[in-house]
């Protein structure tokens, strides 16, 4: 059986884009990010916003190559930057800190510098 990838046109899209960041700039960040959302979707992360709270300190960016889930309470003030969120994920995002896709943060640190990645 041959692998094909995903086949939402734009997430092939975004994951083109980030490789072709990732090689310009010669970032081991970015290609992570495209290989993690390259896999299938039941492989592709999920994280609760519990989890992200454990494992970053306050003004951090965080990066999730997936989905933010609500479960959990952000205690510190945040970046998070993903490929999806939850709605319920969005909103406490949104109270306590800043809610960013990848495609927004790719155009804004196109070096992934002082980033860290959770999942």
């Amino acid at each position: 059986m041959r692998k094909t990838g995903p086949t939402n046109i734009h997430l092939r899209k975004l994951i083109s884009d980030i490789s072709k960041v990732s090689k310009k700039n010669k970032s081991p960040l970015w290609a992570r990010v495209a290989e993690e959302l390259s896999r299938p979707s039941r492989q592709r992360r999920s994280v609760n916003l519990s989890k992200i709270s454990r494992h970053t300190k306050k003004d951090e960016t965080a990066l999730i190559p997936g989905k933010v889930l609500g479960t959990g309470d952000l205690d510190h003030k945040l970046t998070i930057v993903a490929y999806q969120f939850s709605e319920s994920a969005a909103e406490k995002i949104a109270k306590t800190g800043k809610v960013m896709t990848i495609e927004e943060y790719l155009k804004k640190n196109p070096k992934g510098s002082k980033v860290r990645l959770i999942g």
